[in-house]
């Protein structure tokens, strides 16, 4: 080995291991081991000690905060919702998914903030996951979804959001409520109030999107399947850099062949998670700028810039006409589950944002 080398890298990710885990939580770690971090003698690097014992010990304490994560349910308008919670600080980060997602997909960045001192909530958005079915789904309506997280926030007595990063839902609620949020964060999906990607238009007749808003559409798409499937399919197609089109009298679903693997960063234990757990309407405002201080993450290789106008709005200075405090950052190698592929990346840059900002 290279100790040089490795002590250079080791110094490089230390203080995101302390951050990580504690620094605490590791001198406590140190103190059990003996001093015989790993079986390592020690060396020049005290840094290179900590990284081979912590390492050899990164799956058994990732379960162990993930078993610290408190899951709950809670009536929120009318509906039973579940909610994962972590952390006990003052300052409040909500983590909302997208589709096809739930509450799990933010396991690493809840983990994460919880340890610096934030409190993490992830709740699974109405119609994911173990959200309990209401009488009339056919009246619910995508405010639904905005009025939800506040409702949340006031269960929770959180008077304003310290951050909060996930799909289009989240630029709602700032827009909607500004007085209630610090902070956005958010990954894939940019913020295009006024900007139009004319789907129809200018995609085929099998883009997924266009598919699936045809009632019925993905009910029998889905509906051939059982639940592992369809995640492990979507996962597999959204994961790529072409955009999702089935051929013409060919269904979504059948674009993925069942030898496929999933993506390396995606286990089947992640896979299983989801299968235990097993609508629009305009939000109209008058002003929907977002002043509140905004960080948006993108993978180069997303399908979802592949989408018409999509990078030339992104590399312009468009969307700082809505979000003025925008930042934005790409990942070369980045898919459209950038905070699951990359999560310890995605980490660092969440905390960065939280300690300018808030």
């Amino acid at each position: 080995m290279d100790v040089e080398k490795f002590c250079a890298r080791v110094h490089d990710c230390g203080v995101d291991l302390i951050k990580y885990f504690g620094l605490q939580q590791l001198t406590q770690l140190q103190n059990q081991s003996g001093g015989n971090l790993g079986g390592h003698p020690p060396v020049v690097c005290p840094q290179l000690r900590w990284f081979v014992w912590v390492e050899s010990q990164n799956i058994s304490l990732l379960t162990h905060k993930m078993n610290q994560i408190e899951h709950k349910f809670v009536e929120i308008r009318g509906v039973k919702l579940h909610i994962a919670e972590l952390g006990t600080g003052d300052k409040v980060v909500v983590f909302l998914h997208g589709f096809p997602e739930i509450w799990y997909s933010w396991q690493h960045q809840m983990i994460a903030v919880a340890n610096a001192g934030y409190r993490a909530i992830a709740p699974d958005i109405r119609g994911y996951g173990q959200f309990e079915l209401p009488s009339e789904p056919e009246k619910a309506t995508f405010k639904d979804l905005s009025d939800d997280v506040l409702a949340i926030l006031d269960f929770f007595n959180v008077r304003k959001k310290r951050c909060r990063w996930a799909n289009c839902l989240s630029f709602c609620d700032v827009v909607a409520h500004p007085e209630r949020v610090s902070g956005v964060v958010t990954l894939g999906i940019p913020y295009t109030p006024a900007h139009s990607f004319a789907y129809d238009e200018q995609l085929p007749e099998g883009f997924y999107v266009s598919r699936w808003q045809i009632p019925g559409r993905a009910e029998d798409d889905f509906g051939r399947f059982d639940v592992i499937t369809v995640v492990r399919n979507i996962y597999i197609l959204f994961s790529k850099s072409d955009i999702p089109t089935a051929k013409e009298n060919k269904e979504v679903m059948d674009m993925v062949d069942p030898s496929t693997p999933l993506p390396p960063w995606f286990t089947e234990e992640d896979l299983s998670a989801y299968a235990a757990a097993s609508l629009h309407e305009d939000i109209r405002v008058t002003n929907t700028k977002v002043l509140a201080p905004a960080l948006f993450v993108m993978g180069e290789k997303d399908y979802v810039l592949k989408l018409p106008g999509m990078e030339k709005y992104l590399k312009s200075e468009e969307p700082k006409e809505y979000v003025p405090n925008l930042e934005i950052v790409f990942f070369p190698e980045g898919s459209h589950f950038v905070q699951e592929q990359f999560p310890d990346k995605v980490n660092q840059l969440i905390m960065g944002f939280l300690i300018d900002h808030l």
